[in-house]
């Protein structure tokens, strides 16, 4: 089965909106879906493999970066975060540092940082 994708244009204008105000809250909850999943999926374009696991529950997750596969069972790298934070951190608006000392991301595993990574390439702050 194909993976469905995001055009780049819908994922561009729903990352714009969603990251045009201050909280993710004054986004509908389709643009908000949209932004998250189109975010995930330029990470795992960029980042490809099956080492960690990044979640930003109820919208989406994705496994990427090189590096040993899991086959069964709760994977040994796994990032979660709420979709807020996951925008800042891709937008700029927030560090990896920050987020993981305040809280706001669970990190566990040695390969679960992407503070190297963000804010992603093109997606960087301000947007609108």
């Amino acid at each position: 089965m194909a993976i469905r994708r995001i055009d780049e244009r819908t994922g561009l204008e729903a990352y714009r909106a969603a990251t045009r105000g201050a909280a993710v809250s004054d986004v509908d909850r389709t643009t908000l879906a949209c932004a998250v999943r189109f975010t995930l999926q330029e990470l795992a374009a960029d980042q490809p493999g099956h080492a960690v696991e990044v979640r930003v529950p109820p919208f989406g997750a994705v496994q990427c970066i090189e590096g040993p596969r899991h086959t069964r069972g709760t994977p040994p790298n796994v990032i979660e975060t709420d979709a807020q934070t996951w925008l800042d951190l891709v937008a700029g608006r927030r560090t990896w540092q920050d987020a993981v000392a305040g809280g706001s991301v669970d990190a566990s595993g040695a390969r679960a940082d992407l503070g190297h990574l963000l804010p992603l390439p093109g997606m960087a702050r301000p947007l609108g």
